[in-house]
């Protein structure tokens, strides 16, 4: 006999973010007699929300028509935008590709964003639970049923606390899942029903950002600028953006698709030292960190969607891939699908057709037109440019598809070489945060300590032997909060899993080269506590 309560709704959203929430705001305009509830593992809705973030205001328009009136704690317009290549020490202007041409566009804090959503939904009578993971999909019959949520106050060797309490089980006639790129949940649906067996592999890229405050006078509101080139080389690919807000703020960031080959290349790093290319650094220098947060984002595009239902159950957002890499855009695609979902759950009573309706639909349209850039830089940095510039010339009219390639198989061994680094800068830095600790206390993380470990890994025996010894174990370097550290003692060399530093990226569980690291979500409410961003 189960001692969880059970909660039945008619739909049950998984995921506080703008897909999620656009989705159950738009059910409850639709039909208000519908009873719907969010569930969202932050402590708060906006605590785990991190993205560029320009967001073009189309669909926020149609979902909301009042937000600017109530607009995000950060929401500046978009002014001019630059496209940069940097060599080591110089910059140079390049032609702005016209998906980066932002003009009617606005630089806002994702957080701030969907804590407003989140007010507008529970007016409408949405339920929303904040510091509730979703721990596993209820199954009954090959059709989904529900959600289990996580358990709270299990002691740290798996045994129930004083203060424990079985998760509960929410039951729906339609389960949406919402949970952003690489959901814990979205990955058990992907993999039990098999959506992605007509799809090329999924792609990621690994987002820092940090939030600045500048010196009086230095930033250009809604100034956007983007950069490739320096500190990475032709064969990786990535870049950053610089976002200009009020208050002397600047929004920066670096982005590097994990499908870089070199496994002893440390994505943070790379990060920082392009923040001490001479023209960052003087943008920087005298200035304060306030915030800072990494995250995985989808790049694969249209070939790599999985199918977007399964009995009972649909994917929307970033949980399904709908980011569109060439805009750098992800935010109304979110809210585009969510919307798109809630009006097919509306009118068919359940998410059966859902994918049909949502790939004969504009957003799709989008996608279509853009799926050869992101895969045509796995050629380097210049032949990647090249085909950009063809796909859009051509809007996207090729008659072929580039195929995707996955991240965790990229890597080559020690023995096939390493390239190249420029140490230099390590002696020199003076810009925070000087390590990867410090950036996780800009992070405000917080994870209660006696709990499980949320991090699983399949087999320790081969991150200390077989791992080191083809690939010096790269999970120290791509994990942006030291979360996984190679400790020796008398016994020898072993993993030691620094799980409160998790910040939630997923990088893990993409990158690591043999797929033994399953992440999880912790208990309810723990992990990064982002503030503006």
């Amino acid at each position: 006999m189960s001692d969880r309560d059970v909660m039945q709704y008619d739909v049950a959203v998984v995921g506080g973010g703008p897909a999620g929430l656009a989705c159950a705001i738009r059910l409850k305009n639709q039909k208000p007699d519908l009873s719907v509830c969010l569930l969202e593992k932050g402590s708060e809705l906006g605590a785990h929300a991190l993205s560029g973030a320009v967001m073009e205001p189309g669909p926020l328009d149609e979902l909301w028509p009042g937000w600017r009136d109530n607009p995000p704690g950060i929401c500046v317009p978009a002014g001019d935008d630059e496209f940069l290549f940097l060599s080591r020490k110089k910059a140079y202007r390049l032609p702005t590709p016209p998906q980066m041409n932002n003009h009617g566009n606005f630089i806002i804090s994702l957080g701030s964003l969907v804590k407003n959503l989140g007010g507008v939904a529970e007016t409408l009578g949405v339920d929303v639970f904040p510091g509730f993971s979703g721990a596993e999909l209820l199954i009954d019959e090959e059709r989904v049923i529900g959600v289990r949520c996580g358990d709270m106050g299990v002691q740290a060797d798996g045994t129930p606390g004083p203060s424990h309490a079985p998760g509960v089980d929410i039951h729906a006639s339609v389960t949406v899942l919402a949970e952003g790129c690489r959901g814990s949940l979205s990955k058990q649906a992907i993999r039990r029903f098999r959506l992605d067996a007509d799809s090329m592999p999924q792609t990621y890229g690994l987002g820092f950002k940090e939030l600045w405050r500048l010196p009086e006078g230095r930033s250009q509101p809604g100034l956007i600028q983007h950069t490739v080139g320096w500190p990475l080389d032709a064969r990786t690919y990535g870049g950053s953006f610089v976002y200009h807000l009020d208050d002397d703020r600047v929004y920066i960031g670096f982005v590097i698709g994990l499908d870089y080959e070199d496994p002893v290349f440390s994505p943070f790093e790379a990060f920082q030292q392009f923040k001490h290319h001479p023209r960052m650094h003087a943008l920087l220098e005298g200035g304060e960190i306030l915030a800072s947060g990494a995250r995985t984002l989808v790049e694969g595009g249209l070939q790599a969607l999985p199918r977007l239902e399964m009995p009972g159950a649909v994917l929307v957002g970033d949980a399904a891939g709908t980011l569109n890499v060439p805009k750098i855009k992800g935010i109304h695609m979110a809210l585009d699908s969510g919307m798109i979902a809630a009006d097919h759950i509306a009118e068919a009573g359940s998410g059966d057709g859902f994918d049909a309706r949502w790939r004969g639909s504009g957003a799709a349209a989008e996608l279509k037109k853009v799926r050869n850039v992101r895969p045509g830089f796995n050629r380097g940095l210049w032949l990647g440019l090249i085909n950009a510039a063809w796909e859009t010339v051509t809007a996207g009219r090729s008659p072929w598809t580039l195929k995707t390639r996955a991240d965790h198989d990229s890597l080559r061994t020690v023995g096939d070489g390493t390239a190249a680094r420029d140490e230099n800068w390590l002696d020199k830095r003076d810009l925070p945060p000087r390590d990867r600790l410090a950036s996780v206390y800009f992070a405000n993380n917080a994870h209660e300590e006696d709990q499980p470990v949320h991090l699983r890994v399949a087999d320790t025996s081969i991150c200390a032997t077989r791992c080191y010894e083809e690939f010096r174990n790269p999970c120290t370097r791509f994990c942006p909060a030291q979360v996984y550290e190679i400790v020796e003692d008398e016994a020898g060399r072993k993993l030691q899993i620094n799980a409160s530093n998790c910040v939630h990226c997923k990088a893990c569980d993409i990158k690591d080269p043999y797929q033994i690291i399953d992440w999880v979500p912790p208990e309810g409410g723990s992990g990064p506590n982002y503030q503006n961003l």
